[in-house]
C-alpha cells in the first residue's frame, strides 16, 4: 500500500479489521481470509520537517547519517504519531526507517538500470562502451536532493536513450558496431560515437563498465 497517509479513513477502519482479526468482510458479508499474509505499507510522513532540517533523502554521508539517524527517527515517529491512530499504529508489527541514499547507493541503483539498457541494445546486434565520465556526467544529473535516485530513469533516457536512438537511426551501424559513450567536459554533454566492428577500445579504466554489459 503505497503512500498509506493518502488513504480515505474508511480504508484505515477497514485495515484495522484485518490487522486485528487476518480477515475482511464486505458489504455482502463475504468473508476474505488475510492469515499468512503480509502487508507492506509505505508513507512520505515527516520527510518534510525532515527536509526543512536539512536532512533529505539525497547523498549524505555516513558520518552524516549516523549522528542523524536517532534524530530522523524520533521526527518520523512524531509525524505518524500526529497523522495516525494509536490504535492503528499499535496493530503494526514493526516500522522501518530509511536511511538518506550516498553516493554509493546511487551509483548501485544506475548499475541496475543500465544492465536493462544495455541488455536491449545487445538485443539489436550492437554494443555499448560507456566511459566512467559518461557514467558519472548522467548519475549528477539523475540525482536530485528532493526526490533522492528518482529522476534517474528520466536522466538515463534523456541523456543515453534518446541520443543513442536517434544515432542508431541516422547512422549505418551494423550488427557487431559499438556505441562508444563518452562525457566533453567543454561541451558538457554526451558524445555517443558509432565504432565499426567494436575495433576501438575504452580507455584503460573504463573497462569494467564493458564487463557489466556482456555478464
Amino acid at each position: 500500500l503505497d503512500e498509506i497517509e493518502k488513504a480515505h479513513p474508511d480504508v484505515f477502519h477497514l485495515l484495522l479489521q484485518v490487522l486485528d482479526e487476518g480477515q475482511l468482510t464486505d458489504s455482502l458479508g463475504r468473508r476474505v481470509d488475510f492469515r499468512n499474509t503480509i502487508i507492506i505499507m509505505t508513507s512520505n510522513i515527516g520527510s518534510r520537517q525532515l527536509k526543512d532540517f536539512g536532512q533529505g533523502v539525497g547523498f549524505s554521508t555516513r558520518a552524516k547519517q549516523e549522528s542523524s539517524s536517532q534524530h530522523a527517527k524520533s521526527v518520523i515517529q512524531n509525524a505518524l504519531k500526529r497523522s495516525f491512530a494509536p490504535e492503528f499504529i499499535n496493530r503494526l508489527d514493526d516500522i522501518i526507517i530509511f536511511n538518506s541514499l550516498d553516493k554509493e547507493d546511487i551509483y548501485k541503483i544506475i548499475d541496475i538500470e543500465l544492465r536493462g539498457l544495455f541488455s536491449r541494445i545487445k538485443a539489436l546486434g550492437f554494443s555499448i562502451e560507456l566511459t566512467n565520465k559518461a557514467k558519472d556526467y548522467v548519475t549528477e544529473k539523475g540525482f536530485d536532493p528532493d526526490f533522492g535516485a528518482r529522476p534517474l530513469k528520466r536522466a538515463i533516457q534523456k541523456y543515453l536513450e534518446d541520443p543513442m536512438a536517434e544515432t542508431i537511426i541516422k547512422s549505418t551501424l551494423k550488427p557487431g558496431d559499438i556505441l562508444k559513450v563518452d562525457y566533453n567536459k567543454e561541451k558538457d554533454e554526451i558524445i555517443i560515437t558509432p565504432v565499426k566492428g567494436g575495433k576501438k577500445s575504452l580507455p584503460e579504466g573504463d573497462k569494467k563498465l564493458k564487463e557489466k554489459e556482456t555478464e
